[in-house]
C-alpha cells in the first residue's frame, strides 16, 4: 500500500456561513492523505492539489462538510484506484485563539 501526503496546501477562498466569510476571501489550509495499492497506477499529487484548490475557490462553499463531500467525489472519480482518503480543511484565521476545521476519513 502507498500513500500520498499533502500537507498545508494554502490559498485564499470564500468558505463559510458568516457574512464576512461570504464577502471576503480567507486563508484555507488543506491536508490530505490518499492510499492506493499499485505504484504503476499512481496518484498524481499535483493534480490532487489542483482539484482541491480549484474546487474550493470556484464553488464558494458555505459548509466545510459540503466542500469535503464534493472533493472526495471528484477525487474518487478522477482516481478510482483510491483505497482511502483522509481529508482535513482548516480555516486558521477565523478564530484568534484556535485553529478550527473539519476532517474525515473515507475508505473505499
Amino acid at each position: 500500500m502507498y500513500k500520498i501526503v499533502i500537507e498545508d496546501l494554502s490559498f485564499k477562498a470564500i468558505l463559510g456561513l458568516l457574512e464576512k466569510e461570504r464577502n471576503e476571501e480567507q486563508l484555507v489550509v488543506v491536508c490530505a492523505q490518499i492510499e492506493y495499492e499499485d505504484k504503476k497506477n499512481f496518484i498524481d499529487y499535483a493534480k490532487v492539489c489542483d482539484i482541491i484548490q480549484n474546487t474550493i475557490i470556484e464553488e464558494k462553499f458555505t459548509l466545510i462538510e459540503d466542500a469535503i463531500d464534493v472533493l472526495i467525489e471528484k477525487l474518487k472519480n478522477e482516481f478510482p484506484q483510491m483505497k482511502s482518503i483522509h481529508l482535513k480543511i482548516r480555516k486558521p484565521e477565523i478564530l484568534k485563539n484556535a485553529l478550527v476545521g473539519v476532517e474525515t476519513l473515507r475508505k473505499f
